[in-house]
């Protein structure tokens, strides 16, 4: 029996953090065991952003690859792949565009949320606006049937389950499966200044960052607010270390943590002490890994080749059957 097929990417806007990691790699390797999995570097969309000096992506790319690699994503059951590698992306994209109607695309969630977020650049582009029938084409290209999001990032996907439906009911035959949401839990994560954890912030704690870096940003992190002094109760459900304990520290440290703060018998000073213990341990083999793989670069190319071509035969057969349906 075939497995059920799963489709998701990541932009190289910046490098991979801890927010990526458990907000979306953590569950990839996961899902390998079970689908078959297409992964994909996101190189187009982030042109969105990041369009005025696109000189790092490159590298970016080969960064995003090896954190993939080095936290276990394996090519021998995951096609990797780099989205501008195929250019049937961009043709699926440009016939799509062709049927979807410029209101769906301005009522989209995410367009106004992160045209708030990103302060330093003009998103008000065609291709920013654009940036859900670009993401639908990389979806049905591989007639994925299961998208991995957030609860919050689900209604996202509808717009692209309508763009399928709207097309697949002007040529009259069912081209394309409509993806559906394969929906997990993630910890939220903020940043060492308290904001959602993002490249944009500058706030992050990168997969690639050294010891002492990782140090220096533990003991950089905002805790709770309404400690102001060492003698005064803290509330660990409203500090930024403590959901990072529960990632990295033991359980009965974590109880120790939650007490001992409640009770002001533990200083933020010394619980980030403990939590940078904690986190490098946690930490370390990752970096072991990722520094045996990134002095590697050539192999790390033969992977994303390999997965290109199996990706293309893929993508190949999809813009065939588009315009037999299109008779185009």
């Amino acid at each position: 029996m075939a497995k059920n097929r799963i489709l998701s990417g990541m932009q190289p806007s910046g490098l991979l953090h801890l927010g990526n990691y458990y907000g979306a790699l953590e569950k990839w390797i996961e899902l390998q065991e079970e689908f078959e999995c297409f992964y994909f570097v996101a190189d187009w969309h982030s042109l969105t952003t990041l369009y005025e000096d696109p000189s790092h992506i490159k590298q970016y790319t080969f960064e995003v690859v090896v954190d993939w690699l080095s936290a276990g994503l394996d090519p021998e059951k995951s096609t990797l792949f780099v989205q501008s590698r195929i250019p049937e992306h961009a043709e699926l994209h440009l016939i799509l565009s062709m049927v979807v109607p410029v209101p769906w695309l301005e009522r989209n969630p995410s367009y106004k949320e992160k045209q708030a977020e990103v302060k330093n650049v003009d998103m008000s582009s065609y291709g920013f606006l654009g940036y859900p029938v670009l993401q639908t084409a990389d979806i049905v290209l591989y007639d994925a049937d299961l998208v991995p999001v957030g609860i919050d990032q689900a209604p996202h996907l509808e717009i692209s389950r309508e763009i399928v439906r709207r097309f697949n009911s002007i040529y009259k035959k069912k081209v394309f499966k409509e993806p559906q949401a394969k929906i997990s839990e993630t910890p939220k994560l903020n940043g060492i200044d308290g904001r959602k954890m993002s490249k944009s912030y500058n706030n992050a704690i990168y997969l690639s960052d050294t010891e002492k870096e990782i140090t220096k940003k533990v003991k950089a992190m905002l805790t709770d607010p309404q400690r102001g002094r060492r003698t005064d109760p803290g509330d660990p459900d409203v500090c930024n270390l403590y959901p990072f304990h529960k990632l990295y520290s033991p359980v009965e440290m974590q109880k120790e943590v939650d007490r001992d703060c409640r009770t002001a018998a533990l200083g933020c000073g010394d619980c980030k002490l403990k939590l940078v213990d904690t986190m490098l341990e946690g930490l370390r083999p990752h970096m072991e890994r990722r520094r045996k793989i990134a002095a590697k670069p050539k192999e790390v190319e033969d992977i994303l080749e390999e997965g290109t071509q199996k990706a293309r035969k893929v993508a190949q057969a999809t813009m065939e059957r588009v315009k037999q349906a299109m008779k185009f």
